[in-house]
């Protein structure tokens, strides 16, 4: 351990969402919304959903068990355990301290790590992982780190869930660069819960939500340039990533960083979208610079950015699971042969607000027993498990979202276990003092 610790980021990734969905069509239909708002508009096609028998301390169970059990991952390895979230049912204690469970039995209880609030927890809880394997700290053990939420909005529309485990350590598949980070925070009321009794997700607001995003990104993007110009000695555009992913509360914002990404290049004049007679003032040819930008947008978003949006349109806003969402669905997307070797750019948002852009670099190595080998075959079913969801009609998906809510407090919970996927960890009771108590699904 006298060395500073080479190649830190993901060693294996797992991802779990609910066991049943509700489509938007229909969900639109039977809302009155104007048809195709939200697929046409955003890209949406389904929205998964938990009935009572699920909250953010089950999907967590469920995905680092998954975790521990598929790549053969001993307890006694884990030194660092985080979780980002911004789902909350027990205001008193951690969403890692349940977790403890899963650790406790093999005499793990040397564990560092909690929970990091917000959408944008997930990246921290990520950030503060690698800190702590590159400092002097560390153990020489792995961390794992969770990100994970339940959202429930008085706007059903807006419902979806998901969980993501990743851990994480040196010589890993995906490396996360170091020193290339460009970060941006400042206060905003861009959102709120002040109704804690309610377990709806904060309320948004509308009317600045997208210019504050925008404004993030423009920024961190920015700032990342800068540090990656001090490191590298080369300008550094969109061209430089092979792969780009954001945080995506809807499909279409993916659409909209990317024609603001373009336009950022373009105005620095380093972009391919570039149109020299413009450049030089023949004012004439802006019709033809706004065409060239336009298009390359769309070409950059379909070839670098469209992969990455798979699980949001089939699950729906995932919140602080989003932007790895995204990661799983870039993974299942392309053959290894495809990935290796490539540069992906990622942009992690919080409301309130934070963001950063930072990057990862996929491991060259592409045989069939490389570490990256293994993290796609693992990854392999995630389209399975999709294809293998519940289709609820949208008259039982709103009378079971009500149904969630009256049960919120209540010691037994009243639907059935059924539909969960095998290995699926789910809510059992809740008894006088509201404690929880959770059980796993094994058929």
């Amino acid at each position: 351990m006298g060395s500073w610790p080479e190649n830190v980021g993901i060693l294996a990734i797992e991802c779990v969402f609910p066991s049943l969905y509700v489509d938007q069509v229909e969900l639109e239909e039977f809302n009155g919304a104007k048809k195709g708002r939200c697929v046409s508009g955003s890209g949406q096609l389904q929205l998964g959903f938990c009935t009572d028998r699920e909250d953010i301390h089950s999907i967590c169970l469920t995905v680092v068990q998954r975790l521990l059990e598929r790549y053969k991952i001993e307890p006694t390895a884990i030194g660092r355990l985080e979780v980002g979230s911004a789902s909350f049912v027990d205001k008193s204690k951690s969403i890692k301290s349940v977790l403890m469970q899963l650790f406790e039995p093999y005499g793990v209880t040397d564990l560092e790590g909690l929970d990091a609030n917000g959408c944008y927890g997930g990246t921290a809880a990520l950030f503060n992982s690698i800190a702590w394997i590159e400092s002097s700290s560390w153990n020489g053990r792995y961390a794992i780190v969770v990100a994970a939420d339940v959202g429930v909005y008085a706007d059903v529309t807006n419902i979806a869930a998901g969980a993501v485990a990743m851990l994480v350590g040196p010589n890993a598949p995906l490396v996360i660069d170091r020193g290339l980070r460009g970060t941006f925070m400042k206060y905003s009321l861009e959102c709120s819960k002040t109704d804690v009794r309610l377990e709806h997700s904060p309320t948004v607001n509308n009317l600045n939500a997208s210019e504050w995003y925008m404004e993030t990104l423009q920024r961190t993007y920015q700032s990342y340039r800068e540090k990656a110009q001090k490191q590298c000695d080369k300008i550094v555009t969109m061209d430089d990533f092979d792969y780009l992913l954001f945080h995506v509360p809807r499909c279409s914002v993916a659409k909209k960083a990317v024609d603001r990404l373009t336009v950022i290049d373009f105005i620095n004049c380093i972009s391919k979208a570039n149109c020299e007679s413009f450049k030089n003032g023949e004012s004439h040819e802006i019709e033809n610079a706004e065409k060239a930008i336009l298009d390359f947008s769309k070409e950059t978003y379909e070839q670098k950015t469209l992969p990455s949006l798979l699980l949001t349109s089939r699950i729906g806003n995932m919140n602080t699971a989003s932007l790895y969402g995204s990661l799983v669905s870039l993974l299942i997307s392309h053959s290894i042969e495809k990935l290796a070797g490539k540069k992906v750019g990622l942009f992690s948002y919080g409301s309130g607000l934070t963001g950063t852009m930072f990057s990862i670099t996929i491991a060259k190595d592409c045989n069939n027993n490389s570490k990256l080998s293994t993290m796609l075959s693992k990854l392999a079913d995630v389209k399975e498990r999709l294809e293998k969801r519940k289709k609820v009609p949208p008259k039982d998906f709103t009378a079971i979202m009500g149904l969630r809510e009256k049960a919120l407090n209540d010691k037994v919970p009243i639907f059935d276990i059924d539909h969960l996927f095998s290995g699926s960890y789910y809510l059992a009771k809740i008894d006088e003092l509201h404690r929880r108590e959770y059980k796993r699904k094994t058929y």
